[in-house]
């Protein structure tokens, strides 16, 4: 920059800190140290203090903090904040989800899932792409104007990143502190002699209405957007829509939202974003599930104090302190080392919590517990406890950290960490911990089902030797002698056992494929296996590139299920599998497949309403001209069918470039 001229070289640093803040707050990626960015700060500081000329109201410079303000203005919504209504157990949803596809005359509708942050609710606006005010949601219709400490939130752009910026733009969202950043500051507070906040919600709200900037910032604020307000110049068809437009704006979005067509999936989708609650970094007391398209909320509306097309699907919050004793590693099914925070007993709504896990060495380090300290477990609704944050002012030096082990505990393998990812695992399938943790999935409902083959049973049996692996299952028959000298079992309960291991030979191939513990391989991806391929056998002896054309396989799990069966512990279990007399599958009648159909080797997406057939009938249709009828849209999907009111899958459909057809065109096309 040294030949530029100030002003040149102001606008260039402006540009460049910007485009930094997008990449750490928006993408979450770190292209330069902090030590760097400072440097850049400062020198535009030092420059912009020097030519004072080329004062901007969006430049990056003046998120440091301004100085004290008098107070706050109140400012009245130009649409009001209304909340959300809650629904706390699944019958509550399925009688939405009901009532909506009543009223909208359809048969499944697409939806939306989000983490319900629990943060402090904010409305920012931004005028030909300069930001302008910010409000809090008071009481709905009128907020306070904090619009002097919202320019210091991390991720909210001044300036909007377009040369052609909406002429009026409201984004509704969440102030929330990282629990990490949350621990650090309570810390700072006890050394302050202050008391500390109790959790981050009330450190957010509180920061907000601090009349010194400069002290708001301190508190490391951040912004995340989860709604749109009044807008003018610009306007999407759904949901997912508006939240890719405003990310590509430099506005952070709600991170981990995902999508659901029907109520099936959408009860799936819920299950597996609740499961992964304690992974975040965020306090949550909820999922938020909305209706996609924005044409359909339109025509829903609201009640007087919330809208008709969203829900807050929200469980109880209950924490407790408690100190760590210690932390053990814990040998998970797939090798994955999970580290487990041993507690000192606490009870946490009415049960007894001694064990938490830390998930991996990622999280351990996140949290920055040390063996010893003071920490804040969380039990939430149906959630396993889990370990919220280290409660840092609560140290007394004598804590102690946790070094991580670089073998497995349980056979001494050397363990790898995951190329690009973050779990560390045990590489030997013949670990005696891995083993013991497949049998009881391999028994287990969502795989093999085994009737009579319970956890602590298979616990007793590989005690006594008498298993060693999967096959070994289908050997206890040899052993029923054996088996009746077992702690508390009867004649009855060894009958009902061999029984149910008999019986379990028969389940259909995808069972057995989910029971075999092939990374990345569930009931979803197994099913899709032996569709694609009728036998273990057919799918064993396919290449990476081959399993990888099915749709929504993908090449992380054909890599991963190629592996398997190519490797000498897969090769000899599919052979003892074999010989044992499991069903391996039966060959796919490729004369079932039309074979003039129109439609061989396409995959094609139903969305929307269609007009002269039902949506289901359309997909009938598919599969009557040889296609695939698919949920998803991929860069693998051949056509989109998009009916009225068409949303997220459209969307996906025209930024992947898949041709898009109307419900007159697919049928003229069969014809």
């Amino acid at each position: 920059m040294a030949n530029l001229f100030p002003e040149e070289e102001i606008e260039s640093l402006r540009r460049e800190l910007e485009r930094h803040n997008r990449l750490y707050y928006v993408d979450a990626k770190l292209e330069i140290p902090d030590r760097e960015y400072d440097a850049l700060m400062t020198k535009l500081i030092a420059l912009e203090t020097a030519h004072p000329e080329f004062y901007s109201p969006s430049s990056p410079s003046l998120k440091v903090g301004g100085e004290p303000i008098d107070g706050f203005e109140r400012v009245t919504h130009r649409l009001p904040m209304l909340s959300i209504e809650n629904a706390f157990e699944e019958q509550e949803l399925v009688d939405w989800d009901a009532g909506l596809r009543k009223a909208l005359e359809c048969d499944a509708l697409d939806y939306s899932v989000e983490y319900k942050i629990d943060g402090v609710a904010i409305s920012l606006i931004w005028e030909n792409g300069m930001f302008v005010r910010a409000a809090t949601r008071g009481n709905g219709t009128v907020g306070d104007d904090v619009t002097s400490n919202a320019r210091i939130l991390a991720g909210v752009p001044l300036r909007l990143a377009s040369d052609h910026p909406p002429s009026s733009l409201e984004v509704r969202g969440e102030v929330v502190i990282l629990n990490e950043e949350f621990a650090a500051f309570q810390a700072a507070q006890v050394r302050a002699g202050e008391e500390p906040f109790k959790n981050p919600r009330n450190a957010a709200a509180g920061a907000l209405k601090l009349l010194n900037p400069k002290l708001a910032r301190d508190r490391k604020l951040r912004f995340l957007a989860h709604g749109v307000g009044y807008v003018e110049g610009v306007a999407w068809s759904s949901y997912w829509e508006f939240l890719q437009s405003i990310r590509k704006l430099g506005i952070p979005t709600t991170p981990n939202v995902s999508q659901a067509h029907g109520f099936g999936e959408l009860m799936r989708v819920c299950a597996e974003m609740i499961a992964k609650v304690p992974e975040l970094s965020f306090e949550v007391d909820g999922l938020v599930i909305k209706l996609d398209s924005l044409a359909d909320r339109d025509r829903l509306g609201a009640t007087s104090k919330s809208p008709r097309w969203v829900r807050a699907y929200k469980w109880e919050r209950y924490e407790a302190e408690t100190r760590v004793r210690g932390i053990t590693i814990q040998v998970g099914k797939t090798g994955a080392m999970t580290p487990v925070a041993e507690l000192e007993a606490v009870e946490i709504a009415g049960t007894t919590v001694s064990r938490a896990s830390l998930h991996n060495r990622d999280e351990l380090d996140r949290l920055g517990i040390l063996i010893g300290d003071l920490v804040v477990v969380e039990k939430a609704g149906k959630i396993i406890p889990h370990v919220l944050r280290v409660n840092e002012s609560a140290r007394t030096g004598t804590e102690e950290p946790y070094v991580f082990p670089t073998q497995c505990p349980e056979c001494c393998a050397e363990l790898q960490k995951d190329e690009g990812g973050v779990y560390i695992r045990c590489p030997n399938p013949t670990c005696p911990a891995q083993v013991r943790e497949t049998l009881i999935f391999f028994a287990s409902r969502p795989a093999m089902n085994i009737d009579g083959l319970g956890e602590k049973l298979i616990e007793q049996l590989f005690t006594a030797g008498l298993v060693d692996g999967i096959p070994s299952l289908y050997r206890l028959a040899d052993r029923r002698e054996v088996l009746l000298k077992l702690e508390r079992q009867g004649q009855k309960s060894i009958d009902n056992l061999l029984s149910g291991i008999q019986a379990s030979k028969q389940q259909p191939l995808w069972r057995l494929l989910t029971g075999l513990n092939i990374r990345h391989v569930g009931q979803t991806n197994a099913r899709t296996l032996e569709r694609a391929f009728g036998t273990i056998d057919e799918i064993a002896s396919q290449l990476e590139e081959s399993l990888s054309r099915v749709d929504e396989i993908g090449e992380v799990i054909a890599a991963s299920v190629h592996r398997f069966f190519r490797s000498e512990y897969g090769i000899r279990l599919v052979n003892e599998l074999r010989e044992l007399g499991l069903n391996l599958g039966q060959p796919i009648d490729r004369s079932s497949v039309p074979a003039e159909g129109k439609l061989i080797g396409r995959t094609l997406v139903v969305t929307g309403t269609m007009v002269r057939l039902k949506r289901d009938e359309i997909e009938q249709l598919i599969r009557d001209h040889g296609g695939k009828a698919s949920g998803s849209v991929s860069k693998k999907t051949d056509f989109v069918v998009a009916g009225e009111a068409a949303g997220s899958k459209l969307t996906k459909a025209q930024e992947l470039g898949v041709k898009v057809l109307t419900e007159d065109e697919f049928l003229a096309m069969l014809r």
